[in-house]
């Protein structure tokens, strides 16, 4: 069993995201101990990157910032390992960055890095099924789940895509890019039925989710939640004073889904 699929066997799990290096990486840190601190299943921590497409604005401007201030992929990794080796991180931990970002490292380098540190999986949201054997191979030889995306536009493609799933399944509930939303249309039962039909991955989702009615109810029908726009918003709003707040704001999510 893969690190990650343990982040699924005590009930729901809730994964929040940070971009890294917003305001510094030394505050992304101490958030994502925070969000460990309140129950957090599994974390995504996004490598800034200077195009980010799956991106709303608020996730894009705290890339941007990180970069200007900045924050890169050897800072990332380092800071990685200080979360391992010296601040208690023990939840699986996941990057969210793009396929350009690990390209121009290095595949391989990339991944054998990643393992070093104690990274678990990637979440490479411009990198489509019919491409991802490029990195998965070197991804699998490094111990590494791809994560596997799902879009209520995949139709005939769940099912494919879910059988050779790891990790967890990454449910898109909405068209578009990141961001809060107010009303999710969705019809996320029958796209988290379709998953569960082809595989036993764990499925979670994400995109437009903020609020705790929000996430509870959205984790009736999937494994876990996934929320990003609304703890990057946090973070830009109190800078260096972000981590209680994140906690606070994680735990009350943690505790809506379960």
């Amino acid at each position: 069993m893969s690190n990650i699929a343990r982040a699924f066997e005590n009930g729901k799990a809730f994964i929040p995201f940070i971009t890294c290096g917003d305001p510094d990486l030394e505050t992304t840190a101490q958030c994502v101990v925070e969000m460990q601190n309140a129950g957090a299943s599994l974390v995504e921590l996004g490598i800034p990157f200077s195009d980010p497409t799956a991106e709303g604005p608020v996730i894009m401007e705290a890339s941007l910032r990180a970069l200007e201030g900045g924050c890169t992929t050897d800072k990332v990794f380092e800071m990685v390992r200080k979360l391992r080796t010296e601040m208690g991180v023990t939840i699986p931990m996941v990057f969210m960055t793009y396929a350009n970002v690990v390209f121009s490292y290095g595949i391989e380098r990339f991944c054998q890095k990643s393992s070093e540190v104690g990274i678990d999986g990637f979440i490479l949201p411009d990198v489509p099924y019919e491409e991802k054997d490029e990195f998965d191979t070197i991804c699998k030889g490094y111990c590494i789940d791809l994560i596997s995306l799902i879009a209520p536009t995949s139709h005939e493609r769940i099912s494919m895509i879910a059988k050779e799933a790891s990790g967890f399944i990454y449910i898109v509930s909405s068209l578009g890019v990141t961001g809060v939303r107010s009303n999710i249309t969705t019809d996320i039962p029958s796209l988290c039925a379709a998953v569960k039909s082809s595989t036993d991955v764990p499925c979670a989702i994400g995109f437009g989710i903020s609020t705790p009615e929000q996430a509870a109810s959205m984790s009736k029908s999937a494994d876990g939640v996934i929320v990003g726009s609304a703890i990057v918003k946090i973070v830009a709003e109190y800078g260096k004073d972000a981590p209680a707040k994140v906690g606070a704001y994680v735990k009350s999510m943690v505790d809506a889904i379960r």
